[in-house]
């Protein structure tokens, strides 16, 4: 209750908690790239960063009213598209989709890990198993098989994935996205 002294309620006190998260995204000013794909990666990567470390804030902080942070993490996002000769509704559009991008992943991601941590319990990996041969043998799932080929399930998975990490793949997947967004809206891409 000591806490109440400082903050008057639950919102207030989430809204803060909100703000300082946000802080976090935020790239220094000397440190902002120029490019708008090489400003948005940055931004993405800091926020799927911090939503790592952090992935209760996916469901916590929802409804958290914006501080100073969250404004300036968007004026942030703003300044990277800024250039693109996109009009407003494209701007937010691409901005939009970075978004659900990084908040999807990060939720995927999230999800994996409590799947994993489950997934520990022996039982369940063997009930889980006996019911995924128990589909395969129905002969329903061909598209199934030949993905997993002869191998178990247990090793055919991180054979799929390979040896990226996960911050790994989520560029992957981020840099096919902004590629794609370049694509279709007649964006510049940097020159590497």
């Amino acid at each position: 209750m000591t806490l109440y002294y400082y903050v008057q309620t639950k919102d207030e006190l989430i809204t803060l908690m909100d703000d300082a998260i946000m802080g976090e995204v935020l790239i220094p000013a000397d440190e902002f790239p120029a490019h708008w794909y090489d400003a948005l990666t940055a931004i993405s990567l800091r926020t799927w960063d911090m939503l790592m470390r952090r992935p209760w804030v996916l469901h916590s902080l929802q409804n958290a009213s914006a501080g100073p942070n969250a404004m300036r993490h968007f004026e942030q996002s703003l300044a990277a598209v800024a250039d693109t000769g996109l009009d407003a509704p494209g701007k937010f559009a691409v901005l939009a989709m970075a978004d659900d991008y990084v908040h999807g992943n990060a939720l995927r991601s999230a999800e994996m890990r409590s799947a994993d941590a489950t997934a520990m319990d022996a039982e369940a990996v063997e009930a889980a198993m006996r019911f995924s041969q128990a589909q395969l043998a129905t002969g329903e799932s061909p598209q199934t098989e030949a993905l997993l080929g002869d191998d178990d399930p247990r090793t055919a998975f991180p054979r799929l994935i390979g040896e990226m990490s996960g911050r790994d793949r989520f560029r992957r997947g981020l840099a096919v996205l902004l590629t794609g967004a370049a694509s279709r809206m007649n964006l510049r891409l940097p020159e590497r």
